[in-house]
């Protein structure tokens, strides 16, 4: 794996959603996208994350693709909010 710049999204779910549904299959093959909680994070390395609770996820992604990322959470009608880190 060459150093590349990731973004990641703290993308909270409006309770009782499948987070299954956040993004589609299509979007995580184009993107590799990486979907996880926080406690699947901080097994692979994101440090520094509080327990966001279960409606929490978080999406890591290659910078280019972030653009992408973001319209797909905007339009989804499972997300409440989200807020974008940078990790060089």
């Amino acid at each position: 794996m060459g150093h590349m710049s990731l973004t990641v999204f703290e993308v909270h779910l409006n309770p009782g959603s499948i987070a299954d549904e956040l993004l589609s299959a299509e979007v995580k093959k184009e993107t590799n996208a990486q979907v996880m909680t926080v406690a699947e994070a901080k097994k692979v390395g994101f440090g520094g994350l509080p327990d966001l609770g279960p409606n929490v996820r978080l999406i890591a992604v290659a910078k280019r693709d972030g653009g992408w990322i973001q319209k797909v959470l905007e339009a989804s009608h499972i997300v409440s909010g989200f807020r974008v880190h940078h990790v060089d």
